[in-house]
């Protein structure tokens, strides 16, 4: 039921922020992100999560390559609004335009919206982490994939 609700948001946000018919976003898995943040110096992940995700859940854990992540909040509690900030925050990072920007959530729908908001916006090589970091709920009630199913390093953060 979750995963529908955020599936219907995202195509609301699709059609307030004009992103219908644009570049089709790519979407890679947790290992092919961390694989890239390894081995491209222009690539970097964007956790779109909350603050509350952040300190609560984790995030991934980069150790010496930390400087590659960054926290910028897609929505904002506690209603949980779309982040009107957010391309003045991702431009704050000062990531390159043709930058790789692996975005990513819990589970794989708010970073999609905000790596289209990031294509609109002129970013070159928006790429969706699919599965998030915690996994798709499955029917057994349990997510599966993602971060966390791929054994990534993670740590709790709080900014």
């Amino acid at each position: 039921m979750l995963m529908f609700y955020w599936s219907i948001l995202a195509i609301d946000w699709e059609r307030n922020l004009g992103m219908t018919g644009q570049q089709e976003i790519l979407e890679r898995s947790a290992q092919e992100a961390w694989d890239a943040v390894n081995s491209d110096d222009n690539a970097y992940i964007i956790d779109v999560r909350t603050d509350i995700e952040w300190s609560q859940v984790g995030a991934p854990d980069l150790g010496a390559l930390s400087s590659k992540l960054h926290f910028i909040s897609w929505q904002l509690p506690p209603d949980m609004r779309v982040n009107a900030a957010f391309l003045e925050e991702l431009a704050a990072t000062q990531i390159p335009q043709n930058g790789k920007l692996y975005f990513l959530c819990r589970s794989g729908v708010r970073s999609l919206a905000a790596a289209r908001l990031a294509a609109e916006a002129g970013y070159e090589t928006p790429i969706n982490v699919a599965a998030g970091f915690e996994g798709i709920a499955g029917p057994d009630g349990k997510r599966h994939g993602g971060w966390v199913g791929a054994g990534l390093s993670s740590a709790r953060f709080s900014r």
